[in-house]
């Protein structure tokens, strides 16, 4: 998707330090933003997903701010390729969230913003637990292609909306996302994109989750802070 011309708005380059680590982040603030919602990234992945990057822009062009974001130091992500090591341990992950959501919280330009969660691959199961960890500041969470089964002792504590898209094809992973959705105990949603498999590379599969996506984040995070709107 390429950046629509009427598009107006923050864009840099973030800097959060978590743990030990800094992770390297790209802020997209439009004119007039109603949330913004911090994407997880899966396995293997970085905040540089053309996937990824497509849902971006368009919850941008809704007046959804996003943050794309490596949960991985550049040392990190090269053990990671080598081992695995990082990309299943659920509670790092979601510890890199929770700070990074804490930043999201203390800066000046998105403290005031309803956050969301978008969870692709094992980032979906990072999602959940740091949500659970969390239930007074995550607002919603969407996951791609997720693997929220990774999370499954706290799927009860998780209170956020939580919408799950799986493809059609992509048969294991629906069967996981089924249980993952017995045991939510939130509102909840799991859509089937026919004929899509894991990744959504075929014609019209990542537009519909990106449609699904924006549809769900306005639901539940734009009258959040209409709501605020209002009160004040």
């Amino acid at each position: 998707m390429e950046q629509s011309e009427e598009w107006e708005g923050i864009e840099r380059q973030v800097r959060i330090a978590a743990g030990t680590g800094i992770l390297e982040g790209d802020l997209r603030l439009p004119v007039g933003a109603n949330g913004i919602v911090l994407f997880a990234h899966g396995s293997g992945s970085s905040r540089h997903s053309p996937r990824n990057r497509y849902v971006a822009r368009l919850l941008n062009e809704a007046k959804l701010a996003t943050l794309l974001l490596d949960l991985l130091t550049p040392d990190e992500e090269a053990v990671d390729l080598r081992t695995g090591h990082f990309r299943f341990d659920m509670d790092f992950l979601a510890g890199r969230l929770s700070d990074a959501t804490d930043w999201l919280v203390h800066d000046p330009d998105t403290g005031h913003l309803p956050i969301g969660y978008f969870g692709a691959s094992t980032g979906a199961g990072a999602a959940m637990v740091a949500a659970a960890e969390q239930p007074n500041l995550v607002g919603a969470i969407v996951s791609r292609g997720g693997r929220p089964d990774l999370a499954e002792p706290i799927l009860p504590r998780v209170r956020a909306p939580t919408l799950l898209i799986v493809g059609g094809n992509d048969t294991m992973v629906i069967e996981l996302n089924r249980a993952a959705l017995a045991a939510l105990r939130c509102e909840k949603e799991l859509v089937i994109i026919r004929g899509a498999t894991h990744l959504f590379e075929e014609p019209g599969a990542l537009d519909a989750v990106a449609l699904f996506t924006r549809t769900w984040f306005e639901r539940h995070l734009v009258p959040a802070i209409e709501e605020a709107t209002i009160r004040n």
